[in-house]
């Protein structure tokens, strides 16, 4: 049975998950290609620094899912794709707890390994595509990300 503390926090990561989706939704459908690919980040961490940030490239990602290009979704950051699916996921799924006054996967949820496995390839992944970035743009360049030049 849950409780009405978790009724609201479920409320509020079906109200995340959708949001999450709907933002780069609607830039999918408002903003042309061009657009997309030339826009300023809005990361607060890229505009300071001119460098990514480990979440650098989902929304992108999650735009090119909602125009049917998997390559180039995955092109802008490896997790754009699971990240769409986890969002479907935790909407339905909380959804179904909340009618069925039920919880399913709490397990996996609340576990500490997969929260340490999943930041471990977050991390390294980031760490990839950071030599990456260095190796493939001069300090001018970088500087141009930022809010600095």
């Amino acid at each position: 049975m849950t409780d009405s503390f978790s009724v609201k926090r479920k409320l509020l990561g079906i109200a995340g998950a959708f949001i999450s989706l709907a933002i780069p939704f609607f830039i999918a459908e408002f903003e042309s290609d061009q657009d997309i690919k030339t826009n300023q980040s809005l990361c607060p961490f890229k505009l300071l620094s001119g460098l990514p940030c480990p979440g650098c490239g989902i929304t992108k990602s999650l735009v090119y899912i909602y125009k049917g290009d998997l390559l180039q979704s995955l092109s802008y950051h490896l997790f754009g794709p699971a990240t769409f699916v986890f969002c479907l996921m935790i909407i339905l799924l909380f959804t179904i707890e909340i009618i069925s006054k039920k919880e399913y996967f709490k397990d996996w949820f609340y576990s500490k390994k997969l929260a340490i496995v999943l930041g471990i390839l977050l991390g390294t992944y980031h760490m990839i595509r950071l030599i990456f970035f260095l190796r493939t743009h001069n300090f001018e360049e970088i500087l141009k990300e930022s809010i600095w030049l």
